[in-house]
């Protein structure tokens, strides 16, 4: 029992091929195609007016160097967000709960905001590493303590992305299966489990929400201290 919880976080495979990547490329079939005009319905204006409110958001906080990264902070958090909110529906994968493909998200953008920062002022860069005015006893510890925290950032992007989504998967399931064998021995209980089982439905779609904003959000205030 306690094996099949943790099945629905293995990658399905179809003919000995893993299904991982149609299932990252399924979101991109939600988009609306280009056509002649701007605005081609309510959806597409939909559309469009959520794509603007996210990249003002996230770019708000950034100079006009950092805007250079419109694009592709947007499409992350779009393909995010998808993705999470694709992986809420019965009989899917969610290929977020895996931590390897969200160190692979992470790491790299990181790592590019690192050089960019090292690359365009590589003195202040290098400042975040010993505030001002440290004592010289302190100076080799703080070095150490800042270098640390630098470098276990992109582990705390994939890492909490990672777990709240499989902890509130496995909640989801956990409720489910007492639902379901509470119902022919206490339905009145069965019933009340499935009205939680309903509100923790609602709270995880505003997780994968949030958690898809939070990664976002936080690469690019890793941004903002390196341009």
């Amino acid at each position: 029992m306690n094996l099949s919880f943790f099945d629905q976080f293995s990658s399905p495979y179809l003919l000995g091929m893993p299904l991982i990547l149609p299932s990252l490329l399924l979101p991109t079939l939600l988009l609306p195609s280009p056509g002649r005009r701007w605005v081609n319905n309510r959806l597409s204006t939909i559309q469009l007016w959520f794509i603007h409110l996210i990249t003002k958001q996230l770019m708000t906080p950034l100079n006009k160097a950092g805007h250079k990264w419109a694009l592709l902070l947007t499409s992350l958090i779009l393909m995010l967000l998808s993705i999470n909110l694709l992986g809420l529906l019965p009989y899917t994968f969610t290929p977020t709960t895996q931590l390897s493909m969200n160190m692979a998200l992470a790491f790299p953008l990181w790592l590019a905001t690192l050089l960019t920062g090292l690359r365009n002022q590589p003195s202040t860069s290098l400042g975040h590493l010993l505030p001002e005015g440290t004592p010289t006893p302190l100076i080799p510890a703080l070095i150490m303590i800042e270098t640390t925290s630098l470098l276990i950032r992109p582990l705390a992007l994939g890492v909490r992305l990672t777990a709240n989504l499989t902890a509130g998967h496995l909640l989801i399931q956990l409720i489910s299966t007492a639902t379901i064998t509470l119902l022919p021995m206490m339905p009145s209980i069965s019933a009340l489990t499935t009205i939680i089982l309903f509100l923790l439905t609602i709270l995880e779609v505003a997780v994968a929400m949030i958690q898809a904003y939070v990664f976002v959000l936080l690469l690019s205030l890793y941004l903002q201290e390196n341009i």
